[in-house]
């Protein structure tokens, strides 16, 4: 079994602080845990749930000394539930960096399928970018051409890709479809022939899409406004 250790700071300490309080410390207490951090969230990663509660006491001292706390809601013990750790634990997931770790369905090269401990992007990443696309307005910006809307948006899709799309890149499928939404919306006020026609503005928004699967990054990966293509992603 192996267990993080997971700390959050609740104080804005600077980089360098935490470099010496934290990181120096752990290398030199801890020199047999694993860790890794950004700016006041880390992980410590344990072999035994008995290593992991010593880790926590010794790191709560460890804050304490210098002036900072643990997070009593966003820190805990978390057990990276897979197909060899299967006992049952309290908790089995964490975020971290806009992704959530938890146990997901995974097909080994001989079509078994089993768990294992994978990350994929959280919720709270899905709806922060799903609230940003809201505030783009495509839908309102019938005075351009969808090379234009490309040319606007697509490199910010792309970094979502990039980084969020490492991992589980199936997770972004409701990002992308979200997206494709607000494109059919915004060729139903650009033409006045679709206002009224939602079905065939989706349909003219799909055979450009395919057609010019470069324009965007998640037409690219295969998911058009009339569907993905299955197995694409």
């Amino acid at each position: 079994m192996r267990n993080p250790s997971r700390w959050r700071g609740e104080s804005t300490a600077a980089n360098l602080f935490l470099h010496y309080a934290f990181d120096t410390w752990v290398r030199r207490e801890l020199p047999d845990v694993p860790f890794c951090r950004y700016a006041d969230d880390g992980l410590l990663h344990c072999k035994s749930k008995r290593q992991a509660e010593l880790v926590m006491k010794k790191l709560t001292a460890r804050l304490k000394k210098c002036g900072l706390e643990i997070h009593p809601d966003k820190s805990s013990i978390v057990s990276c539930k897979d197909k060899n750790r299967k006992g049952n634990y309290s908790v089995i997931r964490f975020d971290f960096l806009g992704y959530t770790f938890r146990p997901r369905r995974c097909v080994n090269k001989k079509g078994e399928v089993h768990p294992n401990f994978l990350p994929a992007i959280s919720k709270a990443s899905k709806k922060a970018i799903n609230q940003a696309i809201r505030r783009w307005h495509v839908q309102l910006k019938n005075d351009t051409t969808l090379v234009d809307l490309a040319s606007m948006f697509n490199p910010i899709l792309s970094g979502w890709n990039t980084y969020y799309g490492r991992f589980y890149p199936s997770a972004l499928r409701l990002i992308w479809r979200n997206f494709n939404e607000y494109l059919v919306r915004w060729v139903r006020r650009k033409f006045k022939r679709f206002a009224e026609h939602k079905r065939l503005a989706r349909d003219y928004i799909n055979r450009i899409s395919r057609a010019n699967p470069n324009l965007f990054i998640h037409w690219r990966l295969a998911v058009f406004p009339g569907g993905d293509v299955v197995g694409a992603v």
